[in-house]
């Protein structure tokens, strides 16, 4: 299994948004990325993600569970892009912050830490569990 971390803004798609729609998951749709499309071609059915919430909130929230492996994007005719099918796992006890994961030396070379801009990201098994430690989470 394979660790992610997906980026969204919470006013366009939050955790409540992936929550609500259950089993059926959602297509994580929109990215134009190149580096970003290509890691959700490596994503895998049972791979496990992160849902961080960006803007001012600025942290994971909850993980997720990659369903549908890469397919066309359907929110564009660009065959360029594609994406993952997702569903919501459980949420974090406690929501742990960008701050919390940059002050923390464990975490000082997480893709998060040294490129927070790209929306979908590997995180290692090692940062994985560290992560869950921080928000008192099972992961």
């Amino acid at each position: 299994m394979a660790y992610w971390l997906f980026k969204s803004e919470p006013s366009t798609w939050g955790w409540d948004d992936q929550v609500a729609n259950g089993d059926a998951g959602e297509e994580w749709d929109g990215v134009r990325n190149y580096q970003a499309r290509n890691f959700m071609r490596e994503m895998k059915i049972g791979d496990r993600g992160f849902f961080y919430h960006s803007q001012k909130e600025r942290a994971v929230v909850g993980i997720v569970e990659v369903i549908a492996e890469a397919h066309p994007d359907s929110k564009t005719d660009d065959p360029r892009w594609e994406c993952v099918d997702i569903m919501a796992v459980r949420p974090f006890l406690e929501p742990v912050s960008l701050d919390q994961i940059k002050a923390d030396p464990r975490l000082e070379d997480m893709v998060l830490v040294k490129n927070s801009r790209l929306s979908v990201q590997p995180v290692t098994e090692a940062e994985w569990q560290v992560i869950c430690g921080l928000g008192k989470t099972k992961p």
